[in-house]
């Protein structure tokens, strides 16, 4: 069944050679209890250790069953040892984390022997070695005899061909020892038995064979057996460990050093938690920024009108100017001023490139004309004439019995309809303190500031008789009304061609062609970073002024205006320039007066600057549209500031969590120190190399998970806290949020370092020596 032929084994240390094998060669029978005596020493162990394949042979050869074990790989070793060997060890070496049926059943756990079978197997093993009652017990709980029963069970419980006990009595009682020696006499009697013992006495009484070595060598052999060629017959069953079983074996050693692990798992996560606060507040100040970002986009547009303001060449010219004039006179120059001013054509053309903006963008798109507006209000039953309309304040308007006026920011504010035709803006960035959102061009809306004041002249364009810190009820204003007046309707031609406003102002407001506008709603700004998105005062859609325009472009005045060199309502000659205000005011200019774009956000705006300067490539400078961007300066301020805070602190965070990994290395060092034996035992067994790494890449899983899920809830429990000192210190309210994404990825990065940090010590445990392990304390 067994043979040696020729083994040799020597350990050479500096120039001493010690012979541990020296030439032996034997035969083993099939059946049979083999006694192995010798001083210590003499190699009886080694070549225990070589029968066991614990340990290899320099030269020679060991057959098992008529194979030739000469070109066995590590691998197939593994293999000889689960099937074919059963190892019973003088120290016991059970493994102290598991249970004694754990123990029994992890040789059968390496084979990959389904659990109902195991669990059968190791069942029968303990309750044949008589420990029927104690199998689910703790090593703790045994004695020293009922340790060495469990050895065997362990050892017998995969039905071996062989078993192997070095020294089973040496830490036994005569009596117990004599029951031990009882058991394997009885286990000789179906497998063969080799057993290393200083004890003749024992020997002698049980065994069926004695072998005294000696130097290396065989002395002498009581019953030898020469053995026979026989033909090849053995097969090796190659052990696995899955993945599960080894997180089970790793998560059952974790759990016996609860306190340990509490405070490898707390200091690991030390890096995870810092990491995991940077980015909540991150992401918390990011989105404040957004919000403030937005509230920017809403109260500072790109903004374009009829005439702006250059910059670019007042900076080269103060670029080029490095230092004082050291001439002895003065030039007339015009202002810096002056020379930036520059004209915008915002004609048709230019308006339809605006309007192909990307709605993703830039939803909302306000384009204002700069049409006056005729307006009548019944007060006490007489009617009579008020104003608000959104002309240039630095225009030169008319004024005629109070029908149009420059009240920008007293009189009237425009607000964008977005360009799905919905009110976002508003309800966006005001909520309603009376009445509601407009939802028609004719509706109008008084806007509050925080402490729900209203510009009084506003409210008497309105042709509400107020007065500087009076109170109003909000259903005083609510419902007020006044009415939209047509030219045609409005004006009245004179004989003398000129033109005058119709002094019947009841038949105009009762005209079929009158519009009724109606303040439907009072606003007031959401947020502290709302002000001034909306002047205080009254405020209208856009689309009010373009109908406005549409409806007055064909009017007779405009056409008499068209071609008149004098006013055609004062008879005032007029240079070509007021001609054009004038028209412009009266809705015969078909130019645009201001247009504002809101974008998205300030990466979205970025895309809008891009869009409007591609319309003026290859453009000479008269015919470029020049737009004022005030909230670009802000960007240049916010923009990528809080990403690079972010990556500096999440560097600094990651200092922590690579130092994290440096000891979760460490400790698995530790583990591996502590856990020699187990190794041992494990590879006595048959586990494979990669068995032992998955063991402790296992546990570093489990330690790195841990880390990070505790590290996660951590830093969200802290937000608490930190939300409510930031709120009490800055008024900022809900700035650490910690997203679930960056928390998942934070626990995955955990449990990767942790593997990889531990990896390292896993592989030098796998690549222990088993006989060396075995002998460790």
């Amino acid at each position: 069944m067994l043979e040696l032929q020729h083994l040799k084994k020597y350990y050479t240390v500096g120039e001493n050679t010690t012979k541990a094998l020296d030439d032996v060669s034997i035969a083993f029978r099939k059946q049979e209890f083999v006694a192995i005596l010798g001083p210590s020493g003499s190699g009886k162990t080694t070549m225990l250790n070589m029968i066991g394949g614990l340990d290899r042979y320099d030269s020679g050869n060991l057959i098992i069953e008529g194979k030739s074990t000469d070109t066995f790989k590590d691998s197939d070793w593994d293999a000889y040892r689960n099937n074919s060997v059963g190892f019973i060890f003088q120290s016991y070496n059970i493994i102290g984390h598991l249970s004694i049926i754990d123990n029994v059943e992890m040789g059968m756990t390496l084979s990959g022997v389904s659990t109902v079978v195991k669990k059968q197997k190791a069942e029968e093993a303990l309750i044949r070695v008589g420990l029927k009652d104690h199998m689910h017990k703790r090593p703790n709980q045994l004695s020293g005899g009922q340790m060495q029963r469990v050895a065997i069970a362990r050892a017998i419980a995969n039905d071996p061909e062989i078993l192997l006990a070095d020294e089973p009595t040496g830490a036994l009682d005569s009596e117990t020892s004599d029951e031990i020696m009882q058991l394997i006499q009885e286990l000789s009697r179906e497998r063969l038995v080799i057993m290393v013992t200083h004890n003749p006495e024992l020997a002698h009484r049980y065994a069926d064979r004695i072998i005294e070595f000696a130097d290396g060598k065989i002395q002498n052999d009581s019953n030898p057996y020469n053995g026979h060629d026989e033909e090849a017959s053995f097969k090796l069953k190659h052990t696995k460990m899955s993945y599960l079983t080894a997180l089970k074996l790793s998560f059952k050693n974790i759990m016996t050093k609860k306190g340990r692990t509490f405070l490898t798992v707390f200091a690991s996560s030390i890096g995870i938690i810092s990491i995991a606060i940077v980015l909540a507040l991150s992401n918390g100040f990011q989105k404040q920024i957004d919000k403030t970002q937005s509230d920017t986009m809403a109260s500072m547009p790109i903004t374009i009108s009829t005439v702006a303001s250059d910059t670019s060449g007042a900076q080269s010219a103060l670029s080029a100017s490095k230092g004082f004039s050291k001439h002895h006179y003065v030039e007339a120059d015009t202002s810096q001023a002056e020379k930036a001013q520059h004209i915008n054509q915002l004609d048709n053309n230019y308006l339809k490139y605006v309007k192909n903006i990307s709605q993703k963008d830039a939803q909302n798109i306000a384009i204002t004309y700069g049409t006056g507006m005729n307006l009548i209000k019944e007060n006490d039953g007489k009617w009579g004439t008020v104003k608000f309309s959104n002309v240039n304040p630095d225009s030169q308007t008319m004024d005629t019995m109070g029908m149009m006026s420059s009240v920008t920011g007293v009189g009237g504010s425009v607000y964008p309809i977005d360009r799905n035709g919905k009110q976002s803006f508003l309800k966006k960035n005001y909520k309603v303190l009376a009445g509601s959102y407009p939802t028609k061009k004719t509706d109008i809306v008084l806007i509050a500031d925080r402490d729900n004041k209203v510009n009084v002249s506003a409210l008497k364009n309105l042709g509400i008789k107020a007065k500087a810190n009076q109170k109003f009820d909000y259903d005083e204003l609510v419902g007020t009304s006044v009415k939209l007046i047509p030219n045609n309707r409005f004006y009245q031609k004179q004989i003398n061609g000129h033109f005058l406003p119709n002094p019947d102002f009841n038949k105009m407001a009762h005209a079929q062609d009158t519009q009724t506008l109606k303040v439907v709603g009072i606003l007031r700004v959401k947020g502290k970073n709302s002000d001034g998105l909306l002047a205080n005062g009254i405020a209208y859609s856009d689309q009010l002024t373009k109908t406005v325009y549409n409806t007055n472009k064909d009017s007779d005045i405009v056409k008499a205006q068209a071609v008149s060199p004098i006013n055609v309502i004062t008879g005032a000659t007029i240079d070509p320039a007021t001609r054009a205000q004038l028209l412009t005011a009266l809705g015969g200019d078909k130019t645009a007066s201001t247009i504002q774009i809101y974008p998205s956000n300030f990466k979205k705006k970025d895309n809008v600057l891009k869009y409007l300067d591609q319309y003026n490539n290859g453009k000479q400078k008269s015919a470029k549209i020049i737009y004022t961007d005030m909230a670009g300066q802000v960007s240049k301020l916010t923009g990528g500031m809080m990403d690079a805070i972010t990556y500096v602190l999440v560097a600094f965070a990651g200092i922590s969590l690579v130092t994290s990994m440096i000891m979760i290395a460490i400790i698995t060092y530790t583990s591996v120190l502590e856990r020699t034996k187990e190794i041992g035992v494990l590879k006595a067994l048959g586990a494979r190399k990669k068995d032992i790494t998955r063991v402790f890449d296992a546990e570093t899983a489990i330690l790195g998970l841990g880390s990070g899920i505790f590290g996660v809830a951590v830093a969200w429990l802290a937000t608490f806290p930190i939300n409510h000192i930031l709120e009490s210190l800055t008024d900022l309210t809900n700035v650490s949020q910690l997203n679930p994404v960056h928390a998942i990825v934070l626990v995955i990065i955990s449990t990767v370092l942790t593997i990889l940090g531990g990896h390292i010590p896993a592989k030098m445990a796998a690549k222990k020596d088993a006989a060396i392990a075995l002998r460790s304390e």
